[in-house]
């Protein structure tokens, strides 16, 4: 079995090749740039377990030979408002396994605007944002609010320190600063213009403790999240210190130790419409290598048989029953766990 690694060569590529190569897969390093993924490709020194695929962009043809060869495709080059379409398309024509790392989410909707019934008719299987940005606050959301049926509010807060951005990740933070229209979910309907940027402050549960957030943070929770939780609004905050850290958008050349010390708690709050609710957090070290893990277990459960009953696109958590993968992610010591007794 071969999986397909999408910018392989990228600080995420890496970090995810590393863990399907740990897990004894085959990998295809996939990308726009021959010498690099050849470079890579003879940095690892497994030579039989690890090939190239160069396929642009716009190169559909190359895209189609990559998902033929392919036994699943996990992408993880963005920015994904450019990059999503191409990638997702080859996928589910060719009816394989397709996991991304997108934070932005237009391109999460798109991905089940445009390609449901293609992957329906093929038999592929597409998540969207899996990855620490949506990923974890989706799967949070299905744990906290599981067997509730009038929550007024899900409100995802991610608490950041350290955070260093690759170019990719600064490119697509530039777009979504630039960003005019922008998806929201409130009142029980998706909408999507202008929004107001405002403060908020969060309660994390300790030792963080509340922290003044910006709201709202464009996250693609507001997209994945409504179609499994019965709320009438969805919104994700993100610590304004986050941005206040100088390094985040110098920090292109930092190196993976770098990155490693990032610090974050991402924490759930579901309010029920006649009060009280729920609340569920996850805490560890490493933003980058907890997107990568929770990409590799989902492509490997899809691979092995395991996920949604059916073809189609679909949130991490409509793929995968939340707190049990949640519990996985825990017990490989991606991060620490805290789940509602429900």
């Amino acid at each position: 079995m071969a999986i397909a690694v999408y910018g392989a060569t990228g600080h995420t590529g890496r970090l995810v090749t590393a863990e399907l190569l740990a897990r004894g897969q085959d990998v295809i390093l996939a990308g726009r740039s021959e010498q690099r993924l050849r470079d890579l490709a003879a940095e690892l020194a497994a030579p039989d377990h690890v090939h190239v695929h160069v396929a642009p962009l716009d190169d559909s043809e190359a895209l189609r030979r990559l998902a033929r060869r392919a036994d699943a495709l996990n992408h993880c080059a963005g920015p994904f408002t450019t990059t999503g379409a191409p990638v997702a398309a080859a996928a589910a024509e060719a009816g394989i396994p397709y996991v991304d790392h997108a934070i932005e989410p237009h391109p999460v909707k798109h991905l089940f605007d445009a390609f449901q019934s293609t992957a329906e008719r093929t038999g592929a299987v597409l998540i969207p944002q899996m990855s620490f940005y949506g990923g974890l606050g989706d799967l949070l959301a299905a744990a906290a609010a599981e067997g509730l049926v009038d929550v007024e509010k899900v409100t995802v807060g991610y608490a950041v320190t350290g955070w260093r951005m690759t170019p990719g990740a600064v490119n697509t933070a530039n777009l979504l600063i630039g960003e005019i229209d922008r998806i929201s979910y409130a009142d029980g309907a998706q909408r999507i213009g202008p929004v107001e940027i405002r403060n908020s402050v969060f309660p994390f549960p300790p030792p963080v403790g509340p922290r003044t957030t910006i709201v709202p943070f464009p996250s693609g929770e507001v997209v994945t999240v409504p179609r499994h939780v019965p709320a009438r609004a969805v919104e994700v905050q993100l610590t304004a210190s986050t941005f206040e850290e100088e390094q985040i958008f110098s920090s292109t050349d930092a190196s993976p130790e770098e990155r490693a010390r990032t610090e974050y708690t991402v924490a759930v709050q579901v309010v029920r419409a006649e009060g009280g609710g729920r609340n569920a957090h996850v805490r560890g070290r490493d933003i980058w290598r907890a997107g990568a893990v929770a990409s590799v277990e989902a492509v490997l459960r899809l691979t092995g048989g395991e996920g949604p009953p059916k073809a189609g696109v679909f949130s991490p958590a409509e793929a995968f029953e939340a707190p049990e993968f949640l519990r996985t992610l825990a017990d490989l010591d991606v991060f620490e766990l805290t789940l509602p007794n429900t």
